[in-house]
């Protein structure tokens, strides 16, 4: 290990660690060798300039003709899919980053493990959701601004 002779650390080690947790989203990185030990983490949030969606005025709708609502009940329960990922908190789910921009991710789209596939707005925080493995969107379970409950199906990944 090269020591800087300030700290004795090395800081373009540091640097060089710090930019691997961006390159691969990992939240930290530890280091030993012998009596040295380097550890670099970081805590993601988001900021309060996060714009704040306002609630979804819920439009009257046209009743459906009694063919289209039978085969709405025949669709799978998708909370029995193998590739669900179930929310894991109560709040508000938020599909984009802000309102009108594009999605996080879409449905045919390859996502990596860890990586933010949406929000969920609980008291007032903006907590993003991290895809807990990688794999191809196959569907998205929630509508933008959709309030929901803790274990409710959101997407499915394969």
């Amino acid at each position: 290990m090269t020591k800087d002779n300030n700290n004795g650390f090395d800081k373009n080690l540091i640097r060089e660690l710090a930019l691997l947790l961006d390159e691969t989203n990992l939240s930290e990185i530890e280091l030993e060798q012998k009596d040295f030990r380097i550890r670099v983490a970081r805590q993601l949030r988001i900021e309060a300039s996060v714009p704040t969606y306002a609630a979804p005025v819920a439009a009257p709708q046209p009743m459906a003709a009694p063919v289209a609502a039978a085969a709405v009940v025949e669709v799978a329960d998708p909370a029995k899919h193998p590739g669900t990922v179930p929310s894991p908190m109560v709040g508000t789910a938020y599909l984009s980053p802000e309102p009108g921009a594009r999605p996080f991710v879409e449905v045919g789209e390859r996502v990596n493990e860890g990586q933010t596939v949406l929000i969920v707005e609980a008291m007032k925080t903006m907590n993003q959701i991290p895809a807990p493995r990688s794999g191809v969107l196959k569907q998205v379970l929630v509508k933008d601004a959709q309030p929901v409950e803790y274990g409710e199906p959101l997407f499915i990944i394969e």
